[in-house]
């Protein structure tokens, strides 16, 4: 049986179909991406299965037993300000309780062991400890650390509240969380949001290990390819599923594009000679002949259009035209040098020594670890902020193009078709033209600029940008809010500008397409590299020396034995929570044990049943408590 199945389900908002009965069923151990672009319904998805809102049609299955895990895309605002961000509100409530039910069972301490009220708080006290057990109370600190630390949080995380995080913190708390419930079905709406490289390789190694069901969201093509099993992308409100990553999944449309292509000029050919043969029939006046290939012409003519709409769609995000190149010129000229750099913020350097040169046509992308500088490094070389000490050259002449996180336009009642005619000497024909390569075609040209999407504001901004034909182009995360229609358009467009680029991004598909050399922040040293993979490689080895961590990089699909070790202070620190987790079974036994000899001593012909319920209660919490302990002494002595 399937562990969650969906039957013909659709949604629609004010009359426009999100969903249009969309059908498919996932098993253990599978995981699907959905893809499509913003707005196609991928989010909606989610949110039905999770109960959140309705189907207006069709039925959605979740197997009964099934623990779901869900991560939204954004987390509400309203957080509790006392809150301890790495623990689970269960966890603590629980952890509340037995510290409360502790202090009351010592306030009753004078008590005899068979006083009701003594009795009862034992009762709940134990009630309590095997709670806390069952949600994994003892080892959540533990699992906690060890998911946050992978998703590349550091230990002053642990004692701040959640209010004081920032929106990325907190949506990897939430994703900790979740991972360390161990669900059966886990759906992620955008995961990748907000990580670095080495909090996306730690993500990426647990789903490819992860034994339950997985249903994720994602624009991160590498991401994909190394996780997905199947894509399914959402296209006017239908679902095509194709089993294996994201490469795999168009090497197959484009497949299925060249069939519908073949199958255009076979139907078309058809329909020209039927139509010739209509006319020579009516020409002829053998009109029940004429009449019967006309029926014939309707159904060709029918089937044709319902191929080149098929074929529309497939080709949607392959057909591009390039731009006008720049003026020819010395591919070799330096256009910026920079030596011995410093820079940060109140005296406070986050990289230092930094030099390198960048040469007309050269294509350069800056990587790094979240808050390591290299936002700050970018606005240095744009003259957007002063840097400590070092120098910075720009060649003569030099016009520069900023594409930013943010893109601002400064009449957002402005036309999408009169914003490139306000910055261009083009007509409105070949305006039409240009914006039909950025995916504006049709009445989308008169979309006003308030209302377009993140990836439309990027593709319009860059559309408007390279018209002014820049020497050099600084990008800061190009790709961050876009689709996956809208980062293949912006890396089309990349590959055909002929300046200088020197990009930020964490975008491993658009650095390995678009970028020919990675400047690799490690801790506050800037060094070129030949690859991206070059540089992943030195940055994981000084992780991994600065932690005493195996560099889990060189095998990613699969841990080797050596990887799978415990080091030395993982081992040490596993092996005090076992301890502390014996000496709590300890505790709980001696209790019961007294509890035990204390109802043995009470018992005659008059004793009420309820207490010795209670006795044979007590030694089957007992029996159960030793079995605990014998399976933790184990794992010591394992582990020893």
């Amino acid at each position: 049986m399937s562990l969650i199945s969906l039957q013909a389900v659709s949604k629609h908002y004010f009359g426009y179909t999100v969903l249009d009965e969309v059908s498919f069923q996932l098993d253990r151990g599978e995981r699907l991406c959905l893809i499509g672009n913003n707005g196609a319904g991928k989010t909606t998805l989610m949110r039905l299965i999770m109960g959140s809102e309705k189907p207006d049609g069709g039925s959605i299955t979740i197997a009964g037993s099934a623990v779901c895990g869900y991560l939204p895309q954004s987390l509400p605002d309203d957080v509790d300000t006392e809150e301890e961000s790495w623990l689970s509100p269960e966890i603590r409530r629980l952890e509340e309780a037995i510290r409360r039910t502790e202090l009351e069972m010592t306030e009753l301490g004078d008590r005899q062991q068979n006083d009701p009220a003594v009795l009862q708080k034992l009762a709940q006290y134990a009630d309590l400890t095997t709670q806390y057990e069952a949600v994994g109370g003892y080892e959540h600190r533990h699992m906690m650390e060890e998911a946050l630390g992978g998703l590349g949080l550091t230990s002053d995380v642990f004692q701040r509240p959640l209010a004081s995080l920032s929106g990325g913190e907190r949506m990897r708390v939430a994703l900790a969380r979740i991972i360390i419930m161990n669900p059966d079905l886990l759906l992620l709406d955008e995961p990748t949001n907000h990580m670095d490289l080495s909090a996306l390789e730690w993500l990426e190694q647990y789903l490819t290990r992860f034994k339950g069901t997985v249903l994720f969201i994602s624009h991160d093509r590498t991401f994909i390819d190394r996780t997905a099993t199947a894509v399914g992308e959402l296209s006017n409100g239908r679902i095509t599923i194709r089993s294996g990553g994201y490469t795999r999944f168009f090497e197959q449309a484009a497949a299925e594009a060249l069939t519908l292509e073949r199958e255009i000029k076979k139907v078309s050919l058809e329909l020209n000679r039927q139509q010739e043969v209509v006319q020579t029939m009516l020409s002829h006046r053998k009109m029940s002949a004429y009449h019967a290939r006309e029926k014939v012409t309707a159904k060709l003519s029918a089937r044709l259009d319902d191929i080149m709409a098929r074929n529309h769609r497939q080709k949607q995000s392959l057909n591009f035209r390039f731009l006008p190149s720049l003026p020819s010129g010395d591919s070799d000229r330096v256009l910026l040098k920079v030596s011995d750099l410093k820079g940060g913020y109140n005296d406070t350097p986050l990289f230092q020594d930094v030099a390198f040169e960048l040469r007309a046509g050269s294509k350069t992308c800056l990587c790094g670890p979240n808050g390591c500088g290299k936002t700050t490094l970018l606005n240095l070389l744009r003259g957007c902020h002063q840097a400590m000490s070092g120098h910075i050259r720009l060649a003569t002449g030099m016009i520069y193009g900023h594409l930013g996180q943010q893109v601002h336009f400064s009449d957002e009642e402005q036309t999408v078709l009169g914003e490139l005619l306000s910055r261009s000497d083009l007509s409105e024909g070949e305006s039409r033209d240009l914006l039909a390569r950025y995916g504006f075609r049709d009445t989308h040209v008169f979309k006003k600029l308030h209302v377009l999407s993140g990836g439309e504001r990027s593709r319009l901004y860059l559309a408007c940008l390279l018209l002014e034909q820049p020497n050099i182009l600084f990008l800061d995360e190009p790709t961050n809010q876009l689709d996956i229609y809208s980062r293949e358009i912006l890396e089309q467009s990349l590959l055909a500008y002929e300046g200088a680029i020197l990009a930020v991004s964490h975008d491993r598909m658009f650095i390995e397409r678009c970028c020919d050399r990675v400047l690799g922040f490690i801790s506050t040293n800037v060094t070129a590299f030949d690859s991206f993979e070059t540089y992943r490689a030195a940055a994981r080895a000084a992780e991994s020396k600065q932690t005493n961590k195996p560099d889990p990089g060189n095998q990613p699909d699969k841990l080797s034995d050596e990887s799978k070790r415990k080091n030395r202070v993982a081992q040490r620190r596993e092996t005090a929570l076992l301890k502390e987790r014996q000496n709590a079974l300890e505790a709980a036994i001696r209790k019961l044990e007294d509890e035990k000899e204390q109802l043995e001593t009470t018992f005659d012909a008059d004793t009420d049943p309820e207490q010795y319920q209670r006795y044979a209660s007590i030694l089957n919490e007992i029996e159960t408590l030793y079995e605990q302990y014998l399976e933790v002494e184990a794992l010591r002595i394992n582990d020893a």
